[in-house]
């Protein structure tokens, strides 16, 4: 997808530089913005305006919030279409050849989730570390397990053992969270790597059932104490089993005082597993059903997200580019501070409409005003303006065209801290829902992880170096950079 831009870079820092230095109308906000730094107010370029993010942590394994009704979950397909919509039209608008074939295979899994909707077949899993017993609950559930009481088929799926170091922990997980309910199998207290496991399920919503197995292999003080600690850590959500007994010693004795011993196998122990999941199932089967539909609708809208900001961010790049060298040539070409300064406030504003106009989130002139300041007096709070400038000072120091233009430091600083701050920006509204004039306020805590995370990424000295040559190169065309 081809984006043709026809701003030139110098000329258009210039002339504004110069058109600013002209309107006496402005010396009020030049005092105010002399408040900060040179390179404080050279970050100022990205920001949010719009934004909502607080995602409620759930931080304690309870029961997963199952949708109470079939109209919930249509709900959420509805969403995840809508998604798919905006990605249709906007592939099919800006020309995106393969992003367009991508759209009837995201149309299908819509379409049959309304179909898994109506699912008559309930999907149990059965998931923990090796050598648990998963193989044989699922033997014994398959042979002794009466499901007369449920009015649904019941498929029982063994996923591979967690924990093994062999990468098969997201096949497992995978296989589980496409399941509706998920039996986890311990053969003791929850390890750390256990529990996390189980949190992590129970954070995507997936109901798990905790199964204590091989309960006989303790004492029956130890038993009880395990059994106690695994309750309160789950909510009660769990039961105990022995689907392999050990083996027994039998001893028979005669009258003649003779006696014959042997080896006894007792019958597996899950009279505490089945009659509840029979209830689970008999009383909850069809919202078991709706939560694994809303759990794909989920991930379906993520997936069709992430295909739209793909897109969104191949056309906000050119425009990054743009903006990052006028603010470049606006503050190495113009001799007065101040004016620097304004300079370059005013492009990155113009840069929140442009870069927000992409992702369908309307700005103002004041209200990208507003953002700039917003985000300028964060970097200038996070110590990146300070640290990214003298960065910058060290790698131009090998250059000794540095030494006869004083403004290149200033310039190559301007346009990294430029492009820092919209990298944050398109981030940030990558994460946020997909909406047109939410109305959501800055997130001054979630921006300052965004911030923190692209200057770190883009801190590498590599980085640093491969900028400033590009730096040189558009401010001093003709100088040579070293390699």
């Amino acid at each position: 997808m081809a984006i043709k831009l026809q701003r030139p870079v110098l000329i258009g820092g210039l002339g504004l530089s110069f058109s600013l230095w002209l309107l006496d109308s402005w010396q009020d906000t030049i005092a105010q913005l002399g408040e900060y730094s040179l390179f404080s107010l050279l970050a100022v370029g990205g920001g949010l305006w719009l934004l909502k993010q607080n995602h409620p942590k759930n931080s304690n394994p309870t029961l997963a919030v199952m949708p109470q009704d079939r109209e919930t979950v249509s709900k959420a397909i509805a969403k995840a279409e809508a998604v798919i919509t905006q990605f249709s039209d906007e592939a099919e608008k800006y020309n995106c050849v393969n992003a367009v074939h991508q759209v009837p295979t995201l149309r299908e899994k819509a379409a049959r989730l309304y179909v898994e909707l109506d699912r008559q077949e309930i999907k149990l899993a059965v998931t923990g570390g090796k050598s648990v017993g998963k193989t044989t609950l699922v033997e014994v559930l398959k042979s002794n397990w009466n499901k007369q009481a449920i009015s649904k088929t019941v498929s029982i799926l063994e996923t591979p053992a967690l924990f093994t170091g062999i990468g098969s922990d997201e096949v497992s997980l995978t296989q589980a969270a496409a399941c509706d309910l998920v039996l986890f199998l311990t053969n003791g207290d929850l390890t750390d790597t256990e529990f996390k496991t189980v949190q992590q399920l129970q954070a995507a919503n997936q109901r798990v059932m905790l199964v204590f197995n091989k309960q006989d292999q303790y004492l029956p003080d130890e038993r009880a104490s395990i059994l106690l600690s695994l309750k309160q850590r789950m909510q009660n959500n769990v039961v105990a089993t022995a689907v392999s007994p050990l083996a027994i010693k039998v001893r028979k004795h005669s009258e003649d005082g003779s006696f014959e011993e042997w080896m006894e196998q007792p019958e597996a122990d899950i009279k505490q597993l089945t009659p509840l999941l029979s209830e689970v199932l008999a009383n909850q089967g069809f919202e078991l059903v709706w939560a694994t539909t809303m759990r794909k609708a989920s991930v379906l809208q993520v997936e069709a997200k992430d295909l739209l900001n793909s897109i969104r961010k191949e056309r906000a790049l050119p425009v990054i580019e743009q903006y990052q060298w006028i603010a470049a040539a606006a503050a190495f070409a113009n001799p007065v501070p101040a004016l620097d300064i304004l300079g370059t406030a005013a492009i990155n504003a113009q840069m929140v409409i442009d870069l927000g106009n992409i992702y369908q989130q309307k700005f103002s002139l004041e209200q990208a005003k507003t953002v700039a300041g917003e985000m300028g007096g964060l970097m200038l709070k996070l110590g990146l303006v300070e640290i990214s400038s003298k960065a910058i000072g060290t790698v131009l120091k090998s250059h000794a065209v540095t030494f006869v233009a004083g403004g290149l430091v200033q310039g190559v600083s301007a346009a990294y801290l430029t492009r820092l701050a919209a990298l944050s920006l398109v981030e940030y509204l990558q994460q946020q829902e997909i909406s047109v004039n939410s109305g959501n306020k800055l997130n001054l805590e979630r921006l300052g992880q965004v911030l923190q995370n692209v200057f770190t990424q883009n801190q590498q000295m590599a980085v640093l170096q491969g900028f400033a040559k590009q730096g040189v190169k558009r401010l001093l065309p003709e100088a040579e950079v070293a390699a």
